[in-house]
């Protein structure tokens, strides 16, 4: 057996949650879409023998990275096939957490006008909190809540 050789200098020193990954229909579009709607900035973009690829994130999180990453496959090179790619949603969702309970009203209110408007806003029990539903373009859920608590448990339990 051939050893391989590790091609990045930099790793974590425990396993760690690094990335949700999401196939879509046209990665430009889908770049653009999270980048105007979420905090969301583009890290790195790249392309192979299967398709194009990238990688979105909040680039306040170098510590601790936790990444959207998108694959856009070319025709007839998708490594998956013949399996269909589903999207997150009704329920599955990726959940965004934001400061103020107007942030949630005015994402409602842009994705409303853009017509990706799926859900809301809505005063939802306590570990819920207030929420909307937005659509991306390939139809998966993005929730942005506002008193939540995921983020206030994790310190509060975690200690960061």
């Amino acid at each position: 057996m051939q050893e391989e050789t590790a091609q990045h200098d930099l790793r974590p020193r425990k396993p760690t949650w690094t990335h949700l990954a999401l196939c879509v229909k046209d990665i430009s579009k889908t770049i653009a879409w999270y980048e105007e709607f979420t905090h969301l900035k583009l890290l790195v973009r790249g392309e192979d023998e299967n398709g194009y690829n990238a990688w979105v994130g909040d680039d306040s999180q170098a510590e601790a990275p936790f990444l959207l990453v998108l694959a856009q496959f070319f025709e007839g090179k998708d490594p998956f096939a013949p399996t269909k790619h589903a999207e997150l949603g009704p329920f599955a969702h990726i959940g965004i957490e934001v400061p103020t309970k107007e942030m949630v009203d005015e994402l409602a209110a842009k994705g409303k006008e853009a017509g990706c408007l799926a859900f809301g806003p809505t005063q939802m029990p306590k570990q819920i909190g207030y929420i909307c539903f937005l659509k991306d373009p390939d139809g998966n859920t993005v929730e942005f809540s506002f008193d939540q608590g995921v983020y206030e448990k994790a310190r509060e339990m975690w200690g960061k």
